[in-house]
This record gives structure tokens, sequence and C-alpha cells, in this order.
């Protein structure tokens, strides 16, 4: 499956988690998250850090969530974002999408190499208005 359809198949998943969730107004975890809550997505905010996120519960990690979620939109790190995939496969969650920055080549082919659709170098944000804008 090339990379447009693989990320329109994700989009049309409507539950989704972010791994790197944050209060904090100028980072991406925090845009991403309110983006996809914006376009009328169900969607967890995953972070340690937090115990809420834009007034919504935050959990600790994916094992924390009240539901399996369809896709998990990762936002943090390569260093812990291999153990968010982890999870990821651990829990049979199928879809993956790496933001910008945040995995390394080794990543992409362990995610890859468990069978799971993977995104990478695409921003959900600027899929999500590019989509929306069209309709």
């Amino acid at each position: 499956m090339n990379m447009e359809a693989l990320m329109q198949k994700m989009l049309d998943k409507k539950v989704w988690a972010v791994v790197g969730a944050t209060d904090n107004p100028a980072k991406f975890g925090n845009k991403i998250y309110k983006k996809l809550k914006h376009y009328g997505y169900e969607v967890y905010a995953v972070n340690p850090a937090y115990e809420t996120v834009d007034g919504d519960a935050c959990y600790p990690s994916l094992k924390d969530l009240p539901r399996k979620v369809d896709c998990v939109d990762v936002v943090v790190g390569p260093e812990r974002a291999e153990k968010v995939l982890d999870e990821v496969i651990e829990f049979g969650i199928q879809n993956i999408w790496f933001q910008p920055g945040t995995f390394t080549p080794e990543i992409i082919e362990k995610s890859e190499g468990a069978g799971l659709d993977t995104v990478y170098y695409n921003c959900v944000m600027v899929e999500l208005d590019r989509r929306n804008n069209q309709l």
C-alpha cells in the first residue's frame, strides 16, 4: 500500500492515542491532540508526566487506556518511541504514525517487520487539514 493510501486508511480510523501529548500549547503533542479532537476523533492523551491534557484525562501508558485504540500517533523522541512501538505490538494495535523526528530507520524497520501499518515523515496535522480542506 502506498503512503497516501496508508495515511487515508489511518485517518479513517476514529479512535486514536497521542503518545507524548502535553498541556504545553507550544508543543506538537498539544497541537496534534487538539487537532484530532477538533476533527471529531475520539483521542486519548498518553504521557506519564501529566494527569490531564486539554482538560481530559491523561494516561501514563497505552496499557492504561480505558479501551483499545485504532491508531497511535507518536510524538516522543526516538529514544522513547521504540518502547511505544513495543507496546503497540504487544497490545495488537495495527496502526502507528510516527511524527517527523520521532523515529530512526531501525524503528521503522522493526514496525514494518512486525506487520504494522506504519506512517512516518508525514505530519498528521498537515494531513488532517489537507484532507478536510478538500471537502
